[in-house]
């Protein structure tokens, strides 16, 4: 049963920018700290980006620094991930994610909730 829904994916050329968007039911995006984590073919699903249940607290992947910002709009139970200067190694599988406690937050495993995933293809 899907509980959150990303969109926001698609194909774009090297250098170029996304914003992805999740939204939430609100009795799940309001107790939860919110997710961003990727999975690219033959990979493992990876931590891109957090941020805390209030917004107080932002945490990337290195490989995220500098060029990705996870913002959550509390009023529209929504949260976003605005990607620029993007790579082909950024292609993967883009999902959306929930989690009711506060720790781990970089493990997949301590989420509760996840989206259906949104496709981003950076061609070089």
């Amino acid at each position: 049963q899907v509980q959150l829904v990303e969109s926001g994916g698609g194909l774009v050329q090297a250098g170029g920018s996304l914003r992805l968007s999740c939204a939430a039911p609100e009795r799940i995006f309001s107790n939860s700290r919110m997710a961003w984590f990727r999975q690219a073919p033959g990979k493992e699903r990876e931590f891109v980006a957090t941020k805390s249940r209030a917004g107080i607290f932002t945490h990337y992947a290195d490989s995220a620094k500098g060029r990705f910002t996870i913002s959550r709009d509390n009023a529209k139970n929504t949260v976003y991930l605005q990607m620029n200067s993007l790579k082909p190694e950024d292609t993967a599988v883009y999902y959306c994610a929930a989690q009711s406690g506060s720790s781990h937050y970089s493990d997949s495993a301590f989420y509760d909730y996840w989206g259906q995933g949104t496709q981003v293809t950076v061609s070089s």
